[in-house]
């Protein structure tokens, strides 16, 4: 059975639906500026935070506005985190400019922190909303959905899986446009080879939102598996839950072998349920993108009438979605690397210099790079999130 609203409406300090404007630092005297102030940033309130990062506004000179810094003790970060995800999500995401991405703007690494300067998204996430409305009407969800196909195709095509697609990682704009964030567990360079799409081998993202294929530990295409997560988004506008439970790893392993089911309330259309039954499908009956840019529902334009020949009824759909349920026993759960992992992992912070903005000695600054897309140099230089998991072998 879907996992209760509650799963969707639980209280978030991740983001907030509404921030105040950045306030300058004023400096005064001899008082040396920090290395944002030095770089034109200028702090404000924080919107997140966490075991050992801080997202925080700032205003900006050189962009005239705000923008959002995430802030990463080097103290604090797991070693896994600072060592593997962390430059990998820089490398991806400075070659990526997409008006359904959040934009990376710099990268500013010292002997103490890693600051990462972001496009600001003022309205919170798609999570927020959800929670305000209970749910998202259908032309509203299609219209969210369309950005987020939009966004997740122009990664793909750039050879580029993001591994982490869940509401709250989906931040709204100014004018409530879909802004896909958080690549922490992102991978690049993963075209295809003499016709064959590479593998991933490192099983990250969040349980409730996880593949078949990643929740049984195999080798998994990670297109795929963004796309699947696709599905438990759309899922979630419109029904105002998740499809699966992830509290207990058994019965989620069960559900998620199976066909969808749909709660009684809200009404939603049998086209877009049958979408979402294309996508939450076995790998190898799975739609893939080109196939959802087809599907009825997604090119549905409100005051058209709905083509009957098109439609796909429930037991059609459900035709191709069946799947035989692996035995429960003795199954051992495969160990995600989520974002509460990172954080359990993450050494206490010190209080004291928990929101310091101290002077430290600049050793890397990262620009992105507006004519690649992926770049061959490692950051740094020297030396994600909801319920997730812990690789067995690390992605070649």
């Amino acid at each position: 059975m879907p996992s209760p609203v509650s799963s969707l409406h639980q209280p978030t300090t991740t983001h907030t639906s509404h921030h105040s404007h950045a306030v300058r630092t004023e400096t005064t005297g001899e008082k040396k500026p920090t290395v944002l102030e030095s770089h034109g940033y200028y702090l404000g309130k924080t919107i997140g935070s966490g075991s050992y990062a801080t997202v925080r506004v700032a205003h900006s000179e050189r962009h005239d506005g705000n923008v959002a810094v995430k802030i990463v003790s080097k103290f604090t970060a797991p070693a896994d985190y600072l060592k593997k995800f962390l430059p990998r999500e820089i490398e991806v995401v400075k070659g990526l400019k997409h008006p359904n991405l959040i934009r990376f703007l710099q990268a500013i690494e010292t002997t103490h922190r890693v600051y990462i300067v972001m496009e600001y998204a003022e309205n919170g996430s798609l999570l927020d909303i959800i929670r305000r409305d209970s749910y998202i009407d259908e032309n509203r969800a299609r219209r969210w959905f369309r950005q987020l196909v939009d966004a997740v195709d122009y990664c793909h095509e750039r050879g580029v899986v993001h591994r982490d697609i869940k509401c709250e990682n989906l931040l709204m704009d100014n004018a409530y446009n879909v802004k896909l964030s958080d690549f922490g567990f992102a991978r690049g360079h993963l075209k295809p080879k003499n016709g064959q799409m590479p593998l991933s081998e490192t099983f990250c993202g969040s349980y409730a939102y996880a593949s078949p294929e990643i929740l049984r530990g195999i080798p998994y295409q990670p297109q795929q598996s963004d796309i699947w997560s696709m599905g438990v988004v759309l899922y979630a506008m419109v029904f105002g839950r998740l499809p699966f439970d992830d509290a207990n790893y058994n019965l989620l392993l069960k559900q998620v072998s199976n066909k969808v089911t749909f709660p009684r309330e809200p009404k939603v259309t049998s086209s877009c349920r049958s979408l979402i039954n294309k996508i939450l499908a076995p790998l190898k009956a799975r739609i893939r993108i080109t196939g959802i840019r087809n599907d009825q529902w997604f090119n549905y334009v409100p005051g058209e009438k709905p083509g009957s020949s098109r439609e796909t009824s429930d037991s059609e759909a459900h035709a191709t979605h069946q799947m035989l349920s692996p035995s429960q026993e003795g199954i051992t759960p495969t160990q995600l690397v989520t974002k509460q992992q990172l954080k359990a992992e993450a050494i206490p912070r010190d209080r004291g210099r928990a929101g310091s903005t101290d002077e430290e000695t600049p050793i890397a600054l990262q620009m992105p790079d507006e004519t690649t897309t992926d770049s061959d140099a490692p950051y740094p230089k020297s030396s994600s999130k909801s319920k997730k998991y812990r690789s067995r072998k690390d992605d070649q």
